[in-house]
């Protein structure tokens, strides 16, 4: 009776929805059930809304506590000493008896609102036990003055609660596997378990703006998100109202489902013009202004572009204007400043009440998530650029894999230099933080090093984005004070390079995570983290990210990565195929993804990449790394630009050819110090140039490196 009256109040209270009692009935009779741990009313909800009568493991110092009491009349409790080993060795002996035992691996209440650290024991019970894992996500509570989120979200007594039950998981660990060694295995197995939970319980498959008016429920309308140089914070009633507006005049000025090219800086207006592309059933494509005519006719081409929405204003100072002109034979122009005067007073009062109206009634949620939510360029590093097309969900799902992993809060701050023509910069740093009610300030370029980190130091950033050739620069001009306030620095598109992480960490104190994806990946694949790092590799990769390994002849370290998941892009636009979307496949299949990395996957799953397939050389029948020759006169010159790139040779096939910075450069030099490298990976011949070629997100242009060295060698 007293279970029956719990249930009754909370879901009066809190409407609960339970999903997943089935996997509650299929787990067997020997279960130990984990959760999240976001509130105080997380026991009372398990133990009101589980079949069976459950026993809770709890702390015999919480025991004791006057509040609890009264909960412990009815329930089972099996109280445990944290630090005692034999309180694990009684649960594992009263597991094995059959029951169904209750544990909350983080050992205390969220203070993030993400997962926290996941200890090995619970993991180790499981495994001694043999009893299955069941996981419970609780999804709701942290909103609750019950939680200890006060302060970084916006709480209220009586939020919706969720409860999801995931199918149970029976930890088999490898053969030979003893004591200390089996104990880590077992709290890994269970940590990823949990942000698997997280992952798959998340709600990801909506469009974006839907999710969009979700955050704005969760944190409320006023609450500050975005704001740009011009130094005008928006909050999400006016970011909202805003895209209302500016979406109604893309309804007239465009066909329901077309293609439109954004051609705009890192700015709120790039944002609302996206959004409002979106809101309005058309689909934004991002153009990236510094690639040159050829490359900007080519995509407008190949995704079928007859509108690019850009400004006056950014035209003339980027010096784009004669650029724009020769587009026009193309393409029409629209222009920010001439939409936003067209709007009248009438419109901006019709798009506030359609805000307000939009909190109650949600159109967006009828949407298909699968339709294309915007249309990316590949830089064209390797070669000719494609279009890439990401859906409402593969960008959501990437959104929350992150989410999984590193514990963002609305407290953060977030600086993001750049442009939203690049994945990283669009998912990572503009969507990630607007969608979880940080507040992101976005600067039109990453390429001014002395003035980052003055804005870093003024809006007191605590979350930074950037390439290595970013992130050097502003270690090379920051004071080492600028950085004060950052938690995390996130390095993505290109490799780290040591002296960047060593610079960072011995003049600000910061350690950098790297990570690693593609725009066809939305981009994130993989990241160091906070709880998961090892120097030398870019993370493991994140839930809901199946891979697969393939052997590329004449490479003996690592293998060739393919991989699969929610994240994996609809498919490439193709220059020869305008307009037709070609879903991805490699060798494994359709929907899988050939990254055309070749990577070697350590066994606890931390990601060290090797380079890219078509980054290797044939010498003399012998299959050489560029990257590895990179990294070996980055030793030599830590301080310089270098770019390695493989030219035709009448003797031995191919030649390595360095192009660099570094005026005194000489091969004499990179053989002194190849200490363990063959002398086969030292450059052949050596261009010292003014400055590297690089693209607009950072990374190094190897076609215009390839040319320059071409015309150096008179070839």
């Amino acid at each position: 009776m007293l279970k029956s009256f719990f249930q009754w109040l909370l879901r009066l209270l809190y409407r609960v929805e339970i999903s997943g009692l089935e996997n509650y009935r299929e787990a067997g009779e020997r279960v130990l059930i984990v959760a999240n741990h976001c509130s105080f009313l997380d026991p009372l909800l398990i133990g009101a809304f589980a079949p069976s009568t459950v026993t809770f493991a709890i702390n015999t110092h919480i025991a004791r506590k006057r509040w609890i009491k009264p909960f412990l009349l009815m329930c089972r409790v099996f109280p445990m000493d944290p630090v005692s080993p034999l309180s694990s060795r009684a649960l594992i002996q009263y597991l094995k008896k059959n029951h169904h035992a209750v544990v909350f691996p983080e050992g205390r209440i969220t203070v993030t609102g993400s997962l926290m650290k996941i200890y090995d024991g619970p993991g180790l019970v499981a495994l001694k036990s043999g009893a299955t894992v069941l996981p419970i996500r609780i999804d709701g509570a942290q909103f609750t003055p019950f939680s200890r989120l006060r302060g970084r979200v916006r709480l209220r007594w009586f939020p919706r609660v969720r409860l999801t039950i995931l199918p149970g998981v029976t930890l088999q660990p490898p053969e030979n596997l003893t004591g200390r060694e089996s104990r880590k295995y077992a709290g890994r197995r269970l940590a990823d378990l949990m942000t698997e939970m997280m992952f798959e319980t998340s709600d990801y498959r909506r469009t974006v703006f839907s999710v969009l008016l979700d955050a704005r429920k969760i944190h409320g309308g006023r609450h500050l998100v975005l704001e740009d140089v011009n130094r005008e914070p928006s909050s999400y009633n006016a970011l909202i109202t805003r895209t209302f507006c500016i979406a109604k005049e893309f309804e007239q000025l465009t066909e329901a489902g077309e293609v439109v090219g954004i051609l705009l800086p890192t700015a709120t207006a790039t944002v609302v013009a996206m959004l409002g592309l979106q809101c309005s059933g058309r689909v934004p494509a991002m153009l990236n202004y510094t690639s040159g005519l050829r490359a900007l006719s080519s995509a407008c081409r190949t995704a079928r572009i007859r509108m690019v929405v850009t400004s006056r204003r950014f035209l003339e100072k980027a010096g784009l204007e004669s650029i724009a002109k020769q587009l026009e034979t193309d393409v029409c122009f629209v222009y920010m400043e001439e939409l936003s005067s067209h709007i009248s007073w009438s419109a901006r009062i019709r798009g506030f009440v359609r805000c307000l109206v939009s909190g109650y009634w949600n159109d967006e949620a009828r949407k298909d998530p699968d339709q294309p939510a915007v249309i990316l360029f590949t830089s064209g590093s390797e070669g000719t650029p494609k279009g890439v097309v990401l859906s409402h969900s593969n960008l959501l799902s990437n959104r929350a894999q992150l989410a999984a992993r590193v514990d963002f809060s609305s407290r953060d701050v977030i600086l993001n230099a750049l442009p939203l023509f690049h994945s990283f910069g669009l998912t990572a740093g503009t969507l990630l933080p607007l969608l979880s009610g940080m507040r992101s300030f976005l600067y039109p370029s990453p390429l001014h090093y002395r003035i980052i980190p003055e804005v870093s130091y003024e809006i007191n950033a605590t979350i930074l984005f950037g390439t290595d050739t970013f992130l050097s620069g502003y270690a090379e001009h920051a004071h080492p004070y600028d950085f004060y306030s950052i938690r995390y620095v996130f390095a993505g598109a290109e490799k780290l390079k040591e002296e960047t992480r060593r610079s960072w960490s011995t003049n600000f104190g910061i350690r950098i995570f790297e990570g690693y994806g593609a725009t066809e990946t939305s981009p994130v694949l993989a990241v160091n983290t906070p709880m998961d790092y090892r120097n030398g590799t870019v993370g493991r990769l994140l839930p809901g990210i199946d891979h697969r390994l393939s052997t590329v002849p004449g490479i003996d370290e690592g293998k060739r990565l393919h991989v699969s998941g929610p994240n994996i892009m609809l498919g490439y636009l193709l220059s020869e195929q305008p307009g037709l979307i070609v879903p991805p496949a490699s060798i494994f299949g359709q929907g899988w993804f050939d990254t055309g990395d070749i990577v070697d996957i350590e066994e606890d799953g931390f990601v060290k990449i090797c380079g890219r397939a078509r980054r290797f050389a044939k010498i003399g029948g012998e299959m050489v790394s560029l990257a590895v020759a990179e990294d070996l006169v980055a030793r030599v010159w830590p301080s310089g630009q270098h770019a390695v790139v493989a030219l035709p040779d009448s003797k031995k096939g191919e030649q390595l050819v360095l192009v660099t910075d570094v005026a005194e450069a000489s091969r004499q030099a990179i053989v002194a110090r190849a200490t363990g490298v063959a002398e086969i990976s030292v450059p052949k011949k050596i261009i010292p140039v003014p400055s590297i070629p690089l693209l607009g997100s950072g990374k190094i242009d190897y076609p215009s490196v390839t040319e320059v060295a071409r015309e150096a060698l008179g070839l």
